[in-house]
């Protein structure tokens, strides 16, 4: 072993090394010491918490990023949570299961296409960044990852209140083979009359519309569900 300075010849070759073990010791307890402690104000705040009861606006002052490795298992309910929650959010660089990136970007008439593409593409653009493979992971998954960027579009861009078009694609792509006719019974008590008076097929499918005609669905269920006010809708 060498050593950066001469030793008596008199000290075994051991002594440097555990006279150096408590300031190796030292010092790794240093920087993980919080910095609270050491007079240091951190910008780090650890918040241990339910994410999906957390509100992104309290989260400190704007611009608020998100950027996870989201757990597939609720990968979807804590997009959908942050797409309501999008005025707060500058934008977001999640990585989700492979299959899950292709429904966000699914284009209408594709396997993909259903309602999360119209929930995730009405309130943000949507760009795919890049794949992960399994093999970046210990232990490694037995699925493809893939990172996503989500910004929202301007306000007036957008629903003030998304739960119309959930409940819309809900119903259309809960039962994507059926005719809108009959999978919007639940939602209108006449949806063929609703659907040509916005210039829609009432035999149509799902995955034939478009996200601008989910929108206007939308304001003709927020129209019923606020008969004796004005619906919460945007935009010009």
């Amino acid at each position: 072993m060498t050593l950066p300075f001469a030793m008596p010849d008199w000290m075994p070759w051991w002594v440097p090394i555990v006279l150096l073990v408590p300031a190796l010791l030292y010092a790794v307890a240093f920087l993980f010491m919080p910095f609270s402690v050491i007079g240091v104000k951190s910008r780090l705040e650890v918040i241990e918490a339910d994410a999906l009861a957390v509100d992104p606006a309290t989260l400190g002052p704007p611009p608020r990023r998100i950027v996870a490795n989201l757990p597939y298992n609720v990968s979807t309910a804590l997009l959908v949570r942050w797409l309501h929650a999008a005025d707060a959010v500058a934008d977001m660089v999640l990585m989700f299961q492979k299959e899950v990136v292709d429904r966000l970007v699914g284009r209408p008439r594709s396997k993909d296409y259903g309602r999360l593409s119209v929930l995730a593409q009405h309130v943000c653009e949507v760009r795919r960044l890049f794949d992960v493979a399994p093999s970046a992971f210990v232990p490694p998954p037995k699925v493809t990852s893939t990172v996503a960027r989500l910004t929202p579009r301007p306000a007036g861009q957008r629903l003030t209140d998304l739960a119309p078009l959930e409940q819309i694609t809900a119903g259309a792509f809960g039962q994507r083979r059926k005719m809108l006719r009959g999978a919007l019974s639940g939602l209108f008590d006449d949806p063929s009359a609703v659907l040509a008076g916005l210039g829609l097929s009432p035999t149509a499918r799902a995955e034939e519309l478009s996200i601008g005609d989910f929108v206007r669905l939308a304001g003709a269920r927020a129209a019923v569900s606020h008969p004796n006010g004005k619906p919460p809708m945007p935009m010009a």
